[in-house]
């Protein structure tokens, strides 16, 4: 029998790699996904990114034959999630919807955050919000024009609600009483559901905010205008805010975006960010996202770490300018 030298015993090894030389398996990347993979949403259930995330958990889940399960896990302005999903081990198994305000607003609110985007890796921006404005039924209005007229007759007795402190809501309401010179009360809820609630009981006045959307197709609301570039697919007779005849501040944003820890293995955020892309190229998926009150909006992840820090700059001088300020 041939009694092999240490060196040759180990060389065979040393063709495998430094990984497998420092003990970390090989196969570990190439078998994912081997477990079902949580997608943590930073918001309750029912409202926009909710219906987002899981729309895309759905489809990763066919497109990766793997298992997801949604998790909402709201509260902060979408901070609870997200620091969740900061500390979680970064083996490709948890995800983040992620909303871009909690890397632009929140940093903005927040002296002492415990996180920022680069405690995260990118597999890409996803889509952008189509927010959408009604009025709860019983008030004499039915366009922007008898809105503004109202208001200013009422000055301070007009109530909206929003997702949150600082959330996409609050900051469309700030923006436009401040551009149209009115005065409005604005009220917080704990997600975007239980603002629509709010609006349909009477609680508030009105809202800007997607999830509102079915209630305008069921005609339990007011629409009067979309704060967006272009119309709400699901709410063709619906128009802009500038078809309705106002230049109204719409606040950049980078959208939703879907993240991993930092550290996540690259050819899991490779593979990853391959498949939303295919998934946003499907035809049913432009839909789908429209009825979740977004429209695809495919940002690379050099882009999306970009336009998050151009944001953050943004609303470093518009949240201040709106009376919003750091707590």
């Amino acid at each position: 029998m041939t009694t092999l030298t240490r060196r040759q015993l180990l060389k065979p090894l040393a063709a495998l790699g430094p990984a497998m030389m420092l003990g970390t398996p090989v196969w570990a990347q190439s078998a994912w996904p081997n477990r079902p993979i949580k997608m943590v949403v930073p918001f309750p259930p029912g409202g926009s990114s909710d219906g987002l995330g899981r729309l895309v958990a759905d489809k990763l889940a066919k497109q990766l034959d793997a298992n997801f399960i949604v998790e909402n896990k709201p509260g902060g302005t979408t901070q609870i999630g997200t620091e969740l999903v900061a500390h979680a081990p970064p083996d490709g198994n948890t995800l983040l919807l992620a909303a871009s305000l909690a890397f632009t607003q929140l940093p903005v609110l927040r002296s002492k955050l415990p996180f920022t985007i680069d405690d995260f890796e990118i597999a890409g921006g996803i889509s952008a919000y189509l927010p959408v404005m009604a009025v709860r039924k019983g008030l004499p209005i039915k366009d922007m024009k008898q809105f503004i007229a109202y208001a200013k007759e009422h000055p301070g007795k007009l109530s909206f609600g929003s997702a949150g402190e600082a959330s996409a809501g609050h900051v469309y309401g700030l923006t436009l009483a401040r551009d149209t010179g009115i005065k409005v009360l604005h009220v917080p809820f704990r997600g975007s559901a239980a603002a629509v609630t709010a609006l349909l009981a009477g609680d508030i006045d009105f809202i800007i905010d997607g999830a509102i959307t079915p209630m305008v197709k069921a005609d339990k609301v007011q629409p009067l205008a979309v704060l967006y570039s272009r119309r709400h697919p699901e709410l063709p007779q619906v128009p802009t805010i500038k078809e309705a005849g106002y230049n109204v501040t719409s606040p950049t944003s980078s959208g939703w975006s879907l993240l991993a820890p930092k550290g996540t293995p690259a050819p899991v955020m490779a593979r990853l960010s391959d498949e939303l892309q295919k998934l946003l190229r499907q035809s049913d998926v432009a839909e789908a996202l429209a009825r979740a009150n977004s429209v695809p909006d495919w940002q690379t992840p050099t882009e999306y770490r970009q336009n998050l820090r151009d944001d953050q700059k943004m609303y470093g001088e518009l949240l201040p300018s709106l009376g919003i300020t750091t707590n």
